[in-house]
């Protein structure tokens, strides 16, 4: 676990993916001040290359900056978009293993924070980032909860609203997961964690019914579904009609051996709640509730 966030920390922000106007990050940076703590950009935080922020090497080297710099507490990364996946292959892992620090991510990001955990053990943050956290873009709340997150190693439950039961029942695990369209391209790759015994969580934007379709029962076929202990579908923006979603859910996921639910408010809609990777967790059915058992964090005496 990494060192819980306290107040006055200082968070660093880098770009692993996409580019992004430094006018878009003010907003969120703004909000980080105002809640009590202190941030730096990366040289590098909106470096334009095509459609990635800046080279692989300035990007690489801005993670590695951020988490060697012993001023740093936390690094959150500024948007998704593409470009974390070419970096796997070249982070210095023995590096975060030496500094844990929380990291906080998701969409794209879904990559980094999987390899990391996977190749160090370190429980990372699937959460919102930078640029969401302007205010009027997404729930308040999103921050809140993050916050909360980060600076405790308390429980946390979070409700399923409007979720269904696709396969009833209970389940315990440690958490791992994140977009659906990363995890996919992680198989067959040394950075994918073991599903083995594990609460995987899921979501997607942008995607038709058929390719998430696809992707599932691409999941479903890899063999790497086997052995899970059970399933949480998060926000699955913009992917077509809700019903018709759920019969392609129903139809690859029914005869699973796991439970697998609906209603995680994580991912690319106006709810992020977020997820700490690796951390132990409880599925609930009956009380439809994801029960974080330990908030991801060490706490300090």
């Amino acid at each position: 676990k990494p060192p819980a966030l306290r107040p006055g920390d200082r968070i660093g922000v880098v770009s692993p993916s996409g580019p992004v106007r430094r006018a878009d990050l003010e907003p969120g940076i703004r909000a980080l001040k105002s809640a009590g703590y202190d941030v730096r950009l990366s040289p590098h935080v909106d470096a334009r290359n095509g459609y990635l922020a800046g080279s692989d090497a300035q990007r690489l080297a801005d993670l590695h900056a951020m988490i060697s710099d012993p001023g740093i507490r936390a690094v959150f990364c500024a948007r998704g978009g593409y470009g974390s996946m070419r970096l796997l292959d070249r982070v210095d892992y023995d590096l975060f293993r030496e500094h844990p620090k929380i990291m906080v991510g998701y969409s794209d990001v879904t990559a980094l924070l999987l390899a990391l955990h996977h190749r160090t053990g370190l429980i990372t943050f699937h959460g919102p980032m930078i640029r969401d956290l302007s205010p009027g873009r997404k729930d308040p709340e999103n921050l809140a909860h993050l916050l909360r997150l980060l600076s405790s190693g308390r429980p946390v439950e979070i409700p399923l609203e409007g979720g269904s039961r696709i396969v009833p029942g209970n389940a315990r695990g440690r958490l791992v997961g994140g977009n659906l369209s990363l995890v996919c391209h992680l198989i067959g790759t040394p950075f994918l964690p073991s599903f083995q015994g594990r609460i995987l969580f899921l979501e997607e934007t942008g995607e038709a019914v058929y390719r998430v379709d696809r992707m599932l029962t691409h999941l479903k076929l890899s063999g790497r579904l086997a052995g899970l202990a059970g399933l949480v579908m998060g926000d699955f923006q913009g992917c077509g009609d809700p019903e018709t979603l759920h019969r392609s859910f129903l139809d690859v996921l029914g005869d699973s051996g796991f439970p697998v639910v609906t209603g995680l408010p994580a991912g690319h809609g106006f709810r992020n709640l977020s997820l700490p990777v690796g951390a132990g967790a409880r599925l609930e059915d009956d009380r439809m509730v994801l029960s974080i058992a330990e908030g991801g964090v060490r706490p300090e005496a």
